[in-house]
């Protein structure tokens, strides 16, 4: 169902608030072929009436001619800011960058943050971003999960469908995405609300089954069939199943690229108010599948770059891969049972 304007004006208040943007600190707001243009005119409206000094920047889209797909997280080559000094330096001179056209995986969005300005990006559909405007509790839950990321030295996830795969940590950081930036050179994403950090290099070892209702992004399908994934050594060694398997195996394989196998971020979802189901009730241009990313309990788990996280990996190849009935451990102390999240319990919940 549509969202009215004024609920997305409201929306973009709460969150800019919580961005903590003050009166008179620049904002730019990162355009391209894809911004949804209520999404855009709100925005222009609720940063004015906060007070700051508004521009836009729109840029033209690239890499349409590899990816296979329309979704602007089907192929990370090159991106619209890359060797564009001019748009760089207006947007290292923000306080904050609204993105509306997704800028993900690049050294220039490092660029960007390393100067202290902040990135929000936001480009589902409004009614998904009205649904799923952050809040301070948000914060918190994904903060502790992240906490309790950061203290671990492995995470063991097995599943009633054969997954048990198992990853040492603490080479790279915790990361959490609550859906503000309330910190200087801070990224997110609205909507969001999980915990990840990628595993130690070449660490990863066992087995992944993504069963039957599991989802494959960009794809943004359910699986129907399970899809057994062997891991070595941190990468993906074997593909096997049935139609499925054969569909993301040969996906895969366009891109030439063996990076595209490693293992990427892991972590589990953390938002009550996204949902496994919706992605069911969407055009496939319509998303990018935050919904599926988010809900309370997946565990998340990516195939391609660390760059993300100042790893060397880079790769066009990205894949995120939401599994259900996951039970999640870490140092053998469970934070997820069969899907359901017993780390970081909900307020008024008992640990």
């Amino acid at each position: 169902m549509p969202v009215s304007d004024h609920a997305m004006i409201e929306a973009w208040k709460e969150v800019l608030t919580l961005s903590r943007l003050q009166a008179g600190q620049t904002v730019t707001i990162l355009t391209g072929a894809t911004t949804h243009p209520q999404t855009l005119s709100t925005a222009l409206i609720a940063t004015q009436s906060l007070g700051a000094i508004v521009n836009r920047l729109d840029l033209p889209p690239v890499n349409g001619e590899k990816a296979l797909s329309r979704d602007t997280l089907a192929y990370l080559g090159t991106i619209p800011l890359t060797g564009n000094q001019a748009a760089i330096a207006a947007l290292k001179a923000s306080d904050l960058v609204l993105d509306l056209m997704t800028l993900l995986f690049s050294p220039e969005q490092h660029e960007i943050l390393a100067g202290g300005t902040k990135i929000l990006l936001a480009v589902e559909p409004p009614e998904v971003l009205a649904r799923m405007v952050p809040t301070p509790a948000d914060r918190e839950r994904v903060k502790a999960a992240s906490a309790r990321i950061e203290a671990a030295r492995t995470m063991r996830v097995t599943s009633p469908g054969g997954t048990d795969v198992r990853f040492a940590l603490g080479e790279f950081p915790a990361i959490s995405e609550y859906g503000y930036v309330d910190e200087p050179g801070r990224w997110d994403h609205w909507p969001s609300g999980f915990a990840l950090t990628w595993p130690n290099e070449g660490s990863a070892e066992g087995t992944i089954v993504i069963d039957r209702g599991d989802i494959l992004l960009p794809q943004k399908c359910y699986v129907n069939e399970p899809i057994r994934l062997t891991v070595k050594g941190g990468y993906a060694t074997g593909i096997e199943g049935g139609v499925d398997a054969e569909l993301l195996s040969e996906y895969m394989a366009s891109f030439d690229d063996p990076e595209g196998y490693a293992i990427s971020h892991i972590g589990w979802g953390l938002q009550p108010r996204a949902h496994w189901s919706t992605l069911s009730l969407y055009d496939r241009e319509a998303t990018i599948g935050m919904d599926a990313r988010a809900y309370e309990g997946n565990f998340l788990f990516s195939l391609g770059p660390n760059n993300e996280a100042g790893g060397s990996r880079t790769t066009a190849c990205h894949i995120d891969i939401p599994l259900r009935r996951c039970t999640v451990r870490l140092d053998d102390e469970i934070m997820v049972q069969d899907g359901k999240v017993l780390f970081p319990p909900k307020a008024g919940e008992k640990q």
